[in-house]
């Protein structure tokens, strides 16, 4: 499973929906971050997040990096 980190969280009900949070993860991939907002809707909130290992599947990535290891 991949790991993920919030870095902000905006309220869905605000009068200007998602920017605030479009905003803010602009500002972070300025920053280098590879932020993006997603929805959580048992919270209805956006959150301003970054996913764990670049998007790449971990158990895949210790199998290659292990020498002599075939997937």
């Amino acid at each position: 499973m991949m790991g993920r980190t919030v870095l902000e969280r905006f309220p869905a009900g605000g009068p200007r929906g998602s920017w605030p949070a479009e905003e803010f993860a602009h500002a972070r991939r300025l920053e280098g971050v590879p932020a993006e907002v997603v929805m959580d809707l048992a919270t209805d909130t956006f959150l301003v997040i970054t996913r764990g290992a670049d998007g790449v599947d971990r158990r895949r990535l210790s199998h290659a990096s292990a020498p002599g290891r075939r997937p």
